[in-house]
C-alpha cells in the first residue's frame, strides 16, 4: 500500500469559532441547502462523534452516488476535524481510503485559514491519479466556499 500526503489551504472572511460551528456541527443540515448536487446526508453507524460512518447522496452527471464518510477525530479547542472516505463514488478502484486532517486557524482580519492534509492510501503499489487528486481538490475547495457562502448569506447563522 502506498500512501500519498498532499497539503491545501483556503481562506475565509469567516471567523474561525463560527465557520467552525458550521463544518463541523451543522454541515449536515447546511450541505444540503448550499450544494445542489447533494441531496441528503444520514449517519449509517455511530452517534456523530469518532468512529461514526455518514453515507452522503448526491448526483453527479445524472446518476445517483453515495460516498461514505468516517469520522476518525473532532478536536474542539484546535477547530479539528479528522476524517475518511471509506466507500462509495469517493474511492477508484486503485485507492483503499482517502483521509483528511482539517484545521481551522486565524486569518486577516478576523477570518479564518482552512489548513487539510490529504493522504490517499492506493491499494498494492498504485499511484493516484493525477486528475482524480485534482478533481478532489476542486470539490473539497467547493464545498469549502459552498458552507461559507451559506454563513455569509445568513448573518443570524
Amino acid at each position: 500500500m502506498g500512501v500519498f500526503t498532499y497539503q491545501q489551504e483556503t481562506t475565509s472572511t469567516v471567523a474561525p469559532a463560527k465557520l467552525y460551528k458550521a463544518l463541523v456541527h451543522d454541515a449536515d443540515d447546511i450541505i444540503v441547502k448550499a450544494v445542489d448536487e447533494i441531496k441528503s446526508i444520514e449517519i449509517v453507524e455511530g452517534n456523530g462523534g469518532p468512529g461514526t460512518i455518514k453515507k452522503l447522496n448526491f448526483v453527479e452527471g445524472g446518476q445517483n452516488l453515495y460516498v461514505l464518510h468516517k469520522i476518525e477525530g473532532i478536536d474542539e479547542a484546535n477547530f479539528g476535524y479528522n476524517y475518511s472516505i471509506v466507500g462509495g463514488a469517493g474511492l477508484s478502484d486503485t485507492v483503499e481510503k482517502i483521509s483528511f486532517e482539517a484545521k481551522l486557524v486565524e486569518g486577516p482580519n478576523g477570518g479564518s485559514i482552512g489548513k487539510m492534509t490529504v493522504k490517499v492510501q492506493t491499494k498494492g503499489d498504485a499511484k493516484p491519479i493525477e486528475k482524480e487528486v485534482e478533481e478532489g481538490k476542486a470539490k473539497g475547495d467547493a464545498l469549502f466556499k459552498a458552507i461559507e457562502g451559506y454563513v455569509l448569506a445568513n448573518p443570524n447563522y
